[in-house]
């Protein structure tokens, strides 16, 4: 028998929802265990699985069969319509992002240097300290009190939702609003934090709120666009505008689709990849018609556009056979150094998850403290670097004085420059670029560069919980463009690469090992440097940090969903689950329904359990013996009973009950808020009524008999994109259906909850394998 709705079972063989522990209770080895808000101490709600599975009833059928060529046409049409909709409107935030942070911080930059050359040092700190603190708690507080759920890069929220798992509020308005302001401000504080992240999240939701038509909630509406009444057409719109935040994050159209299809998306097919091509070539095209308006001087002071203006290698390089040990090496550390971000960044984040639940004045002094350090370190550290004569063949004005640039003076005399200050004195995406530049092999110091590199590791780590929309990517390249320009100045003449493509490779070596992606990174690294040339070694260096980074942990965002308890399905199944048959996991009470079942019964099974997916079961004396019909939803039984679709007698009367319906009564209601069962009030007299059920049943759900093994069951149920998956019994003559699979009776807290046997023979095996390698240890 089986319980089909996510649920923990207690040791007392209670139920309770799976998603209502605190993420890090006194058992701190218990995870997965929580909303996808815990990590910033948010409110804990229950979380619930998508179906990707379009339910085919008879009423689903007759609504396919009356469209026209027409409708279909339109059909096809607006979900191209959409795609270019996406497309705009993302690369436009996507610009404006980049044209809002490079403006700010630039004000920001240029008072504190202003004061700076007037030698009023305690002033531009002031300056320096406040501007950095009201960002970040201004960043903060609309995220804590607007939208709890745009904390964070939002990477993790999209890829579970493609995955199958619908966590409340990530595509809100609430949530986009915030995700938008709360990422310009906070990455113009100076923290150390990135809004490529943010901009994946950030499509998804102006993805989803096309895909349903707008938000009711708020009285963005519109009728035209609500052709998408599923969660897989919804599902196809969202893969599209993750793919457009990379895509306008980076001016990497190629990049934005392979990203969405080797690390966001579940499930592909090809129509989806042209359709995200589509959408991403759009923002490409949007945004190269913005850059040439910038290029004309009507941006602001520093307005750019950040990365989407990253032409680093417009020339030549050469590098030869000699130069490939150096690079390798480079690619393991930098996996060594991927994995140990994503191993401090997992322990920091559970850290502070204690801070956040205990309430918003905790979340906004940590944000505080971590702005006031930050504001510190990299006010304070350039005092200590030596100041540098200005190269006669520099590339730029120097010293830099009232935009961004290479050579910052801080406090150096004339025709001096700071190289540490250049660096932290510059938004990520100047520090970024400064690194990457070429024959700039001399302007930047061991020391500098060794200090630089500490600060940005330790500052991306701490920055990363804060209460507010904050990304890893571009900080997870400013520490490794850093790394591999150490590397570069350390070889020195010994090589035939350049700093700055040193810089290229470490900033690749440490995505490869933190985010363990491959050609995704590969290309988006080649569209930032618009070179070629550079394939073969970035190819190789992502490649050996990704196999060294995987021998300790998981990528990053992995790591963060585990944290954050979104049950995400892997796309392999664990070899315990090969010794387990479905039988021996699903668990009861299972509750079903007759084909034609009274109003009282279904009543009161609504009421009194949380199920989302009821079998249907027909039996004698309609039928000699009972015989499995299908499944019904939850949001189904629940519009059948506000619309009282009703008979006086147990008899079948299909036509005259369909003729009570439209579509829209059974589309998918998206993020707004739904009918509940305390809402509906029915007589005495109706709630004797019947409802027949067969023509609002799904009568061919996927199906699986008991004795199948849990591997083979998992990979049928996330392939297809399953909620609910039925057991039927290998032996005529029981009842139809033993149970429901769902997606939470696969995830491993559940399988060795029930089976502890498991948990010993596995740490057998590791006990086995660690005496073998320690008898071939000692016998060399």
């Amino acid at each position: 028998m089986s319980n089909n709705h996510n649920h923990n079972h207690l040791p007392n063989g209670e139920s309770e929802p799976l998603i209502r522990q605190p993420l890090l209770s006194s058992q701190r080895s218990i995870i997965n265990s929580t909303s996808q808000v815990a990590i910033v101490g948010a409110n804990v709600c229950p979380i619930e699985s998508l179906d990707y599975e379009i339910f085919e009833n008879e009423f689903f059928k007759q609504d396919w069969r009356s469209r026209g060529v027409v409708q279909i046409f339109q059909y096809i049409c607006m979900k191209w319509l959409l795609c270019l909709m996406i497309g705009i409107i993302v690369g436009f935030i996507g610009f404006c992002n980049n044209l809002a942070v490079e403006n700010l911080a630039g004000i920001k930059f240029v008072i504190t240097s202003n004061m700076m050359l007037e030698r009023r040092f305690p002033l531009a700190f002031v300056i320096f300290f406040a501007s950095n603190l009201i960002l970040t708690l201004f960043a903060c507080i609309i995220t804590a009190f607007i939208a709890p759920t745009a904390a964070g890069s939002g990477i993790s929220e999209v890829k579970a939702y493609l995955n199958g798992v619908d966590a409340p509020g990530i595509f809100t308005v609430p949530t986009l609003f915030v995700k938008i302001i709360g990422s310009i401000t906070a990455v113009s504080s100076s923290l150390l934090v990135g809004k490529a992240g943010p901009m994946v999240h950030t499509g998804a939701c102006v993805a989803s709120l096309l895909g349903q038509g707008g938000s009711k909630r708020y009285g963005i509406t519109w009728r035209w666009l609500r052709f998408f009444k599923n969660d897989r057409d919804r599902r196809d719109l969202i893969v599209c505008g993750s793919a457009a935040g990379i895509a306008a994050a980076f001016r990497a159209p190629v990049g934005g689709v392979l990203f969405a299809l080797e690390e966001m998306a579940s499930w592909w097919r090809t129509a989806l990849l042209w359709r995200a091509f589509f959408t991403t070539a759009t923002v490409a095209i949007f945004l190269r018609a913005m850059i040439d308006v910038c290029l004309s001087g009507k941006c602001g002071l520093f307005g750019k556009g950040g990365l989407i203006m990253f032409d680093a290698y417009s020339s030549s390089i050469s590098y030869h056979l000699a130069d490939v040990p150096l690079v390798f090496i480079l690619a393991v550390i930098g996996g060594l150094l991927g994995s140990l971000f994503n191993f401090m960044t997992n322990k920091v984040l559970r850290m502070y998850n204690v801070i956040n639940e205990k309430g918003i004045i905790c979340k906004l002094l940590l944000a505080s403290l971590i702005s006031i350090f930050t504001s510190c370190i990299l006010f304070g550290l350039p005092f200590f670097a030596s100041c540098r004569p200005c190269p006669a063949d520099a590339v730029e004005p120097c010293p830099t004085i009232g935009r961004s640039g290479i050579y910052k003076k801080f406090q150096c005399p004339p025709h001096h420059y700071n190289g540490l200050a250049s660096l932290v004195f510059n938004t990520n995406d100047d520090a970024i670029k400064n690194l990457f530049s070429m024959k700039t092999d001399n302007e930047f110091e061991l020391s500098s560069m060794l200090i630089f590199f500490i600060i940005c590791l330790f500052l991306s780590i701490i920055s990363c919980g804060i209460v507010a929309p904050v990304g890893m990517f571009v900080p997870i390249i400013v520490t490794g463009a850093s790394y591999g320009r150490m590397v570069g100045i350390l070889v020195g003449k010994r090589t035939n690469l350049c700093d700055g493509l040193y810089a290229v490779l470490g900033a690749a070596s440490l995505l490869g090992g933190s985010m363990r992606t491959t050609v995704s990174l590969c290309v988006i690294m080649l569209e930032l440097t618009n070179n070629l040339l550079l394939l073969p070694l970035i190819m190789m260096v992502l490649l050996v940090s990704k196999s060294v980074a995987n021998v300790f942990n998981a990528n990053v965002y992995d790591l963060i969903m585990k944290a954050k308890g979104l049950p995400y399905l892997e796309t392999h199944a664990e070899p315990y689950m090969r010794q387990l048959t479905v039988g021996d996991v699903v668990t009861g009470p299972l509750q079903v329904f007759n084909g034609i079942e009274k109003v009282r019964n279904i009543m009161f099974i609504l009421r009194t359990t949380t199920h989302n997916g009821f079998p249907v079961i027909d039996e004698p004396p309609r039928l000699e013996a009972p015989v499995l019909f299908g499944i019904i939803l939850r949001d189904h039984l629940i519009t059948l009973l506000k619309k009282k679709a009703f008979l006086p007698t147990p008899a079948a009367n299909n036509y005259e009950v369909l003729r009570q319906f439209s579509s829209d009564d059974f589309a998918k209601k998206g993020s707004t808020k739904r009918m509940k069962i305390e809402d509906i009030h029915l007589t005495e007299e109706e709630m004797g009524m019947y409802i027949d059920l067969h023509p609002f049943t799904n009568a061919s759900p996927y199906t699986v008999v008991e004795t199948m093994s849990l591997a083979k069951a998992l990979i049928l149920f996330r392939e297809v994109g399953l909620r609910h998956l039925l057991v039927i019994p290998k032996i005529p003559g029981r009842s139809p259906v033993v149970g429901i699979l769902t997606r939470h009776d696969f995830t491993p807290e559940h399988i060795l909850g029930m089976h502890p046997f498991l948990v010993r023979s596995r740490w057998k095996r590791l006990r086995f394998w660690q005496t073998f390698l320690e008898k071939i240890l000692s016998g060399l």
